[in-house]
């Protein structure tokens, strides 16, 4: 990779909808050659994919919670049987398995603090591979790379 596919990386980050024209320009390039570059980006998996970023607040889930999780075992049941049920809520906008400690990082977003106590409640603690589950409310986002 050069500095020109470096260019064409950071303007696809920022605006995935522009036109080829419109990247090539900004980043230097004829739009063939531009084009050529996109798709071998793609092809060799650096670029891949493209998304829209919605705000979370229209959809209802403005009230953010990150949360540090501990299993109580790490056996691969254990662990798969976690992750599977974790993945399969829409209210986990993020799960990470983490080398040492916590087990996981989880990033969730619901509507108010009542929600989040359910889901707690409910979801999470009920869980009876859960060991220690430590939580921190997002006061306000600064950065979010996507």
């Amino acid at each position: 990779m050069d500095s020109l596919d470096l260019a064409i990386i950071d303007q696809l980050e920022r605006d995935g909808r522009l036109t080829n024209q419109e990247l090539a320009s900004r980043v230097g390039l004829t739009p063939a050659p531009c084009l050529r570059r996109v798709r071998r980006l793609e092809a060799d998996g650096v670029i891949t994919g493209y998304a829209a970023t919605v705000d979370p607040g229209a959809l209802g889930r403005a009230f953010e919670v990150i949360i540090h999780a501990d299993l109580v075992a790490k056996d691969l049941a254990t662990v798969e049987a976690f992750e599977s049920r974790l993945t399969a809520m829409p209210e986990v906008a993020e799960l990470r398995r983490m080398f040492g400690l916590p087990d996981y990082f989880i990033r969730v977003q619901v509507t108010d603090s009542a929600a989040f106590e359910r889901w707690l409640t409910t979801q999470l603690l009920g869980d009876p591979a859960i060991a220690r589950v430590d939580s921190r409310i997002t006061m306000k986002l600064l950065k979010l790379r996507q």
